[in-house]
């Protein structure tokens, strides 16, 4: 019986008087009184105010208060929940062990796995705690506790330590793997604060900070944190999440032994992935998709090689096309395509030829269920995806004039259709900034004053009609989503004027070299401003506005301080090595090293 009732009984065992008395109106219409004030019959008759109780004097008798009634049955109540619901619920914990058996065999390496499914067959459900250690896989700090399922246990039997909580045993982060211990054992239950495997906190870092959890005035950020809630169900996905997770947080905490351990599983993930392409079905799946764009990211990262993340957005663009725009309506897949669209629109600048993006189906079948909704970014990747085309187009013609194939009428005619396409589609990217960007719910970008706070380059530039070096203004945005759009918007104007060669009314070097301000003038608030590495979105504008700009002048000594800001602050190799692998141009020269 509880404290509170037990009170109650004595309270009542030292007032006998007490007990047999009932309130006035009680009396007169001789009903029972619970002697509470006001009493239950007072306040079911709606007379509540009428429910007194007379004094006798030299009798100290109160009636009971209702308030303390109810606060007194409030606390027997949270009391007995309590004891419903504590760590004595038999039956609760030891299926929250199950699960956390479960989520072991799910997320654990297979070596760990096989041997923790014989030891739990051969010995009726006892985990040995002389086995094995498991290596890297357990040797963390906050990494494991050891949970031991024992059949033979009756449920009613008590227990010691019968919270779950007095099971764990935490081990320290400087234990090397290789260390004997009495807790090390294969069948340790591997998680962080009892709830997570320590390969949950690997990927819960790597999704940090590649899918930041970010508002829509931010962009969308989404389609790798959806693409981890999905690997269960993808081994090839699931494989690459552990590996690449591995990897990242090894490098971030300098802890050598597991970024050694994710890249020793790096070459078969990649070889799972080359034969899930090869296979007509799976190459159509999410998780392949996922896992090529997975890889992706890792890439922007390590950089394994000079080619390796060209090779993943080059594979992922032709992936992209080969399952049609109808599989990316819903789910991740519509994630994957449509908040990667930068992406895979730069990687057919890259090419320099048509792009099956700028057909009118991968232009409206993605958005057609209304999973999202298109934006200002989108729209401005609308236009965007022309431009590839004109790319080819101009380098086939100056081809041509080179070669003497064409007579002086197809030259004529080529130039005319040519010129006549730039003019359009540059008076649309005009039309698509009167109307989204001058009037953006939120206000247009603003022209502040730069100031030397020691925390970002300073952006310097030249007058062109006197040369003399300028500190401009750097551009405030309200939010990330503009900040990445006008990035774009500048980067994919440059592209075009690169072959507006048309005699009159043609992008001339002083425009051209203002939209290449734009983008440093825009760098600063995007970069302090990004959670995560967002950073990554800004990477080819970034190598646009380089390409712009004259060699040994201070616009590129500012990028290049760029550039070792966000390789420091970001760890990123794609950033350390000037991005050169990007490059829209033809014959792009070399970017030195940062």
């Amino acid at each position: 019986m509880s404290e509170t009732l037990s009170r109650k009984i004595a309270t009542s065992s030292s007032q006998g008087p007490r007990q047999s008395r009932s309130c006035k109106v009680c009396r007169v219409r001789k009903v029972k009184c619970d002697r509470v004030n006001p009493c239950h019959a007072c306040c079911t008759h709606g007379y509540p105010s009428q429910c007194v109780y007379e004094t006798v004097p030299g009798e100290d008798f109160k009636p009971i208060s209702q308030a303390d009634e109810i606060r007194n049955l409030r606390a027997e109540i949270q009391e007995l929940t309590t004891r419903l619901n504590g760590p004595s619920n038999r039956i609760q914990r030891r299926s929250d062990q199950l699960r956390t058996l479960f989520e072991t065999i799910r997320s654990a390496p297979e070596d760990v796995v096989d041997r923790l499914v014989v030891e739990i067959r051969g010995a009726r459900g006892v985990l040995n705690p002389q086995s094995a250690s498991v290596g890297v896989w357990e040797g963390l700090q906050g990494h494991s506790d050891l949970i031991t399922l024992d059949e033979d246990e009756e449920p009613g039997e008590p227990q010691e330590d019968d919270d779950l909580a007095s099971l764990i045993i935490h081990r320290e982060f400087s234990r090397d793997s290789s260390q004997s211990s009495d807790d090390s054992a294969y069948g340790s239950i591997c998680r962080m604060d009892s709830s997570k495997s320590m390969l949950d906190v690997y990927i819960e870092r790597f999704v940090d900070a590649f899918s930041p959890e970010v508002d829509a005035k931010a962009g969308e950020a989404g389609a790798i944190r959806r693409a981890a809630q999905i690997r269960m169900f993808s081994p090839i996905l699931s494989d690459a999440f552990q590996s690449v997770s591995q990897v990242f947080f090894g490098r971030s905490v300098q802890n050598k032994t597991i970024e050694v351990t994710g890249f020793s599983h790096y070459p078969r993930v990649l070889r799972c992935l080359q034969d899930a392409l090869r296979d007509t079905e799976r190459s159509k799946s999410e998780s392949t998709l996922a896992t090529v764009i997975l890889l992706m990211a890792f890439e922007s990262v390590e950089r394994t090689s000079q080619a390796s993340l060209s090779a993943h957005v080059q594979g992922a663009v032709r992936l992209i096309e080969h399952r049609g725009p109808e599989n990316h309506m819903y789910g991740v897949e519509h994630l994957l395509y449509t908040e990667l669209r930068p992406y895979w629109v730069s990687a057919s600048f890259s090419t320099r030829s048509p792009s099956f993006l700028a057909r009118e189906e991968w232009k409206t079948i993605p958005w057609m269920a209304g999973t999202t909704a298109k934006n200002i970014l989108h729209y401005l990747l609308d236009l965007a995806v022309e431009i590839p085309a004109l790319l080819s187009q101009h380098d086939d013609l100056e081809a041509g004039l080179k070669s003497n194939f064409l007579s002086a009428h197809e030259t004529s005619v080529k130039h005319a259709s040519f010129f006549n396409a730039v003019a359009d589609l540059t008076n649309r990217f005009a039309l698509w900034k009167v109307n989204w960007v001058d009037g953006y719910p939120d206000g247009p970008p603003q022209e502040v004053e730069a100031t030397d706070e020691g925390i970002f380059p300073i952006f310097h530039c030249r007058d062109l009609r006197t040369g003399a070096i300028l500190t401009p203004t750097k551009f405030q945005y309200p939010d990330l989503l503009l900040t990445q759009t006008m990035c774009i918007y500048f980067s994919t104007r440059l592209i075009l004027s690169s072959v507006d060669t048309r005699p009159t009314d043609r992008v001339g070097p002083l425009e051209q070299y203002q939209l290449a301000c734009g983008i440093c003038r825009s760098l600063e608030w995007y970069i302090l401003n990004s959670p995560g590495n967002m950073i990554n979105r800004l990477a080819f504008p970034v190598r646009v506005a380089w390409e712009a700009f004259p060699d040994g002048g201070p616009e590129r000594k500012f990028l290049h301080e760029v550039l070792k800001l966000v390789e420091k602050r970001h760890s990123l190799g794609l950033w350390g090595s000037g991005m050169a692998e990007i490059s829209p141009r033809q014959n792009s020269p070399p970017t030195v090293e940062v």
